[in-house]
């Protein structure tokens, strides 16, 4: 698969990394000549010096030969331009970072009518992602799949409760038949665990699950059952802005203390049911003037990963129930789990992982075949959810027969709408989605998880 990508920032670097590594064709186009060589000697891709909204670059990049398309620069109007160009001049598909809301609003528009086959905005996919984990306050991390129907939680595993010492067998057969244990993280291991695997305290497991049963779940083990009704956000960018939305529609009570004015000021005029602060959000005694202990939920979201982290660690220590950190460097998070921070967005993966997703569904035989794509636990993990097609080798045999590689566990059935939790003579039909949890790296297709 050919790609050509626009932008050497941290999108562009991963999507470098990753994608070539799956054996693609990367050309990078990028201004910074520093960058770009930084990037060329540790990635097995072609690279060029120049704008990537440049007609004269694009067909030096052998654009009219191209299968994929990807602009991530920090410019919206670049991404937005380049891509115009490129499927002008030939690229199959094409993919622009936009992030502007203004320009968000119009996504469906100017992808119809400017030929731009996805637009993808990093804060809002980030708004979206602390939504949703803000509806399981006792989960580490929140994954979702089929619509929302199927969600897959991180949870730790602590000391004196029943998890600790117990054996997965055990787990379906007295407590919960219809979970399914599917990822344990202990230390650096990674397990796709079997039902003879007996939990520690300290794994990191992940539990795959409708939200009643994982409601359940967690009263088993002690948390109460509280509807997060209140959220501080530390910070008014552009996470902030989109993440109001969806929290003031939820009819939850939402505070913003943002340190710039005019930002602070902004936001007052555009949400009237928040409460907006002007102020620095890393002082404790404001903090405890604007009532942190009274809330539910502290989100993090200010444009410095340290900031973040302390915010939110004194915000663990106020005794805020449910802690959202904005990390933007992927190597900090060695250091977050020592300190045992709860959440964690990271914008800028979430965005890669949305395009590889789309970049793996295009390559899979069967064309656009996953439905969603997360990479878990260090991206030492998989979880995918494919959707079967006509004439596949996985339908009509009961799953027990199948010779499923060791190292694939298949979580969820969807099948018309309905969740099936698959036993050895489920069978699978065409039109059905499977969720699969995988260590196999580069999965773009669902017949590959035959031996």
């Amino acid at each position: 698969m050919k790609i050509v990508i626009v932008g050497a920032g941290k999108i562009g670097e991963m999507l470098c990394k990753d994608l070539s590594t799956e054996g693609n064709d990367i050309t990078l186009i990028e201004e910074n000549s520093k960058i770009l060589d930084r990037i060329l000697s540790s990635s097995d891709i072609m690279g060029l010096v120049g704008n990537g909204a440049d007609c004269e670059i694009l067909k030096e990049a052998y654009i009219n030969n191209t299968d994929i398309f990807i602009a991530v620069t920090h410019s919206d109007e670049i991404n937005i331009i380049s891509s115009i160009m490129a499927k002008k001049l030939g690229a199959k598909y094409t993919i622009a970072r936009v992030r502007n809301p203004e320009y968000s609003s119009q996504m469906k528009f100017m992808s119809e009518s400017l030929g731009i086959d996805r637009m993808i905005n990093p804060e809002a996919e980030a708004a979206y992602f602390i939504a949703k984990n803000l509806e399981f306050p006792n989960a580490l991390n929140v994954e979702s799949f089929a619509g929302n129907k199927v969600n897959m939680v991180e949870v730790l595993v602590e000391k004196n409760t029943y998890l600790d010492g117990l054996k997965l067998v055990d787990f379906k057969h007295k407590y919960f038949s219809t979970l399914l244990v599917c990822i344990v993280q202990r230390g650096q291991e990674i397990h796709i665990p079997t039902g003879n695997f007996i939990l520690q305290s300290g794994d990191r497991i992940y539990v795959t699950g409708v939200q009643a049963e994982l409601s359940e779940f967690y009263k088993s083990l002690g948390h109460k059952e509280e509807r997060i009704k209140s959220v501080l956000v530390i910070g008014g960018g552009k996470i902030s802005y989109y993440l109001t939305d969806l929290l003031l529609s939820k009819k939850m009570n939402v505070k913003i203390i943002e340190i710039n004015e005019k930002k602070a000021l902004e936001l007052s005029e555009r949400f009237e049911h928040a409460s907006v602060i002007f102020g620095d959000g890393t002082s404790s005694q404001l903090l405890e003037e604007e009532g942190i202990k009274e809330f539910d939920s502290c989100v993090s979201l200010t444009g410095i990963d340290e900031e973040n982290i302390i915010i939110s660690m004194y915000a663990n220590k106020m005794g805020v129930k449910k802690t959202v950190t904005k990390v933007n460097s992927i190597s900090l998070f060695n250091f977050l789990e020592l300190d045992g921070l709860q959440s964690i967005v990271t914008p800028k993966k979430l965005t890669a992982d949305n395009i590889i997703k789309t970049v793996r569904s295009l390559i899979g035989s069967q064309g656009e075949n996953i439905e969603t794509l997360y990479r878990l636990a260090d991206n030492k993990v998989e979880a995918i959810e494919f959707k079967i097609h006509k004439d596949s080798p996985l339908t009509n045999v009961p799953l027990k027969e199948l010779p499923i590689k060791k190292n694939v566990l298949i979580t969820y059935i969807i099948r018309n709408g309905g969740l099936i939790f698959p036993g050895g003579s489920d069978i699978l039909l065409e039109n059905d989605r499977i969720i699969i949890v995988t260590t196999e790296k580069y999965l773009n297709d669902v017949n590959k998880i035959l031996k």
